[in-house]
């Protein structure tokens, strides 16, 4: 599984031309999902996005958890993190196909509720408008 974080001022999901997710200060993640990733492995990222102290403290240093700074998560899923760019057409084959990648989105928005957070979301597999105004800029890659 792949989380690309970015935190943000404010960051928003369109689809059709309809708002379909928005929030305020937080973390935009676009959550790939990879074809032998586990639910195991969906509450580790959760854990980390939950946790990630990139927030900064009185002191301007990264180290308020997001929780602690009252972040929102907007959470996007985002097949294309797994592209196989060997060739100039990127494959597609090391994404999960719908059936695995859809409950193991749905975990990690589920875990992150769970710990209290506001999450919104896009909507799985639509043609979506992804905005945001970068905070920092701060950008982290989970990996898992």
């Amino acid at each position: 599984m792949r989380a690309v974080v970015t935190r943000v001022k404010n960051a928003s999901v369109t689809i059709d031309g309809a708002v379909k997710g928005e929030i305020g200060q937080g973390f935009l993640v676009l959550l790939g999902v990879h074809k032998d990733d586990t639910e195991e492995q969906a509450k580790w990222v959760a854990d980390r996005i939950c946790g990630l102290r990139v927030f900064e403290d009185e002191s301007g240093k990264m180290n308020v958890s997001p929780a602690d700074a009252g972040a929102e998560l907007l959470i996007v899923s985002q097949f294309t993190l797994y592209a196989d760019i060997s060739s100039r057409r990127p494959g597609f084959t090391d994404a999960a196909r719908p059936d695995t990648a859809i409950p193991l989105y749905e975990l990690v928005i589920s875990e992150c509720k769970s710990r209290g957070f506001r999450v919104e979301t896009g909507e799985f597999g639509a043609d979506m408008q992804v905005a945001s105004v970068n905070d920092g800029p701060v950008t982290i890659v989970i990996d898992r």
